[in-house]
């Protein structure tokens, strides 16, 4: 099979270790024609085909003007939201039991992992084409799986990414009744050598643990041979898929 290829890219997440590889990865293309870069922390890039706009996952409006501002004609081919927090500074650390709940973590991790990656499909997916294949991705994360849950732990990182899940689940049903060209999926990078996972990588051996280039290299590589049969699932770096 061809793998496609993406003129018009949407990445949230830009300066972040693996938003920031696939659109250095993409910029490599010369089918690449527009990314827009949308971050926190605005991206730097002298590639006249990167737009760069600043966004705040935690505000709606901020989603709603970041959409408005990424227009084109034609529509989008791919938009890939690789945002996630597992943990913040001295105050945020997944939990190794129930008594280290907190309901302030909580809502933070959900705020982040869940109900921000769902408003970007809300604000976000209108923007995808019509009129050929397109697809909407989210990051999530194996330990999502419930079925998957060997280890238990990481109480709140597992919750918010488990229904994360079910957003992608839910919201490519409702695509697919009206937009049959789309897929909506969830991706998981593997352990990726970054600010979120550097605290953890010592329980990873040197082969377990990927690059961010590595990781976004493959990421692309299968979304690029998605179906619309596939939509609503969630997907390994691998191409393996992830039971709920």
């Amino acid at each position: 099979m061809t793998q496609a290829a993406f003129q018009n890219i949407i990445i949230l997440g830009a300066s972040g270790a693996i938003g920031g590889a696939i659109i250095r990865i993409l910029l490599q293309s010369s089918a690449t024609e527009k990314v827009f870069a949308l971050s926190r922390t605005p991206y730097q890039s002298a590639d006249p085909r990167v737009v760069a706009i600043q966004i705040d996952l935690e505000s709606e409006s901020s989603l709603i003007e970041a959409a408005a501002a990424c227009q084109i004609e034609g529509g989008f081919d791919l938009i890939i939201n690789t945002i996630g927090i597992l943990h913040e500074g001295e105050t945020i650390r997944p939990e190794k039991g129930l008594k280290e709940l907190n309901p302030e973590t909580m809502a933070r991790l959900f705020r982040i992992n869940t109900i921000g990656p769902a408003l970007v499909m809300k604000h976000f997916s209108p923007l995808l084409a019509r009129d050929r294949r397109a697809v909407i991705a989210s990051l999530s994360a194996r330990v999502g799986s419930i079925s998957d849950n060997k280890a238990g732990g990481w109480y709140s990182y597992r919750a918010s990414k488990a229904a994360l899940n079910q957003f992608i689940r839910t919201a490519a049903i409702e695509l697919a009744a009206r937009r049959p060209h789309v897929i909506c999926v969830g991706l998981h990078p593997g352990t990726v050598r970054s600010a979120m996972s550097e605290p953890f990588l010592q329980r990873y051996t040197k082969n377990e643990i990927f690059e961010p280039d590595t990781s976004a290299t493959a990421l692309l590589s299968v979304v690029r041979e998605l179906t619309p049969a596939q939509t609503g699932r969630i997907f390994a770096w691998d191409g393996q898929e992830i039971q709920p």
